[in-house]
């Protein structure tokens, strides 16, 4: 049963619920259409979190690895309307 025909909370429940009823791991995991990794995954965030749990989750990331902090990105944008002429190599070097 692909995990697209039907809402995808309800069949995370069907799933977690089956594998507290006693199944087996592997053979749910065949029947869901779905990896162990991700089996095991979904019942982890189910004992972590309980039906919340089961939710989606954004795929967004947490930080930007090359996003500067707040307060200096404030600065080069206060500088560059102060002196428009001054470009990157100007800004950085101050």
């Amino acid at each position: 049963m692909p995990w697209r025909e039907c809402n995808v909370m309800e069949e995370r429940l069907k799933f977690v619920a089956r594998l507290l009823d006693g199944e087996k791991m592997a053979m749910l995991c065949r029947e869901f259409d779905i990896s162990r990794k991700t089996g095991y995954k979904i019942l982890t965030r189910y004992n972590d979190s309980g039906l919340e749990g089961l939710t989606d989750r954004s795929r967004r990331p947490y930080r930007h690895a090359n996003q500067l902090p707040f307060q200096i990105e404030k600065l080069i944008v206060r500088l560059k309307q102060d002196k428009p002429t001054w470009g990157a190599p100007k800004i950085r070097e101050r």
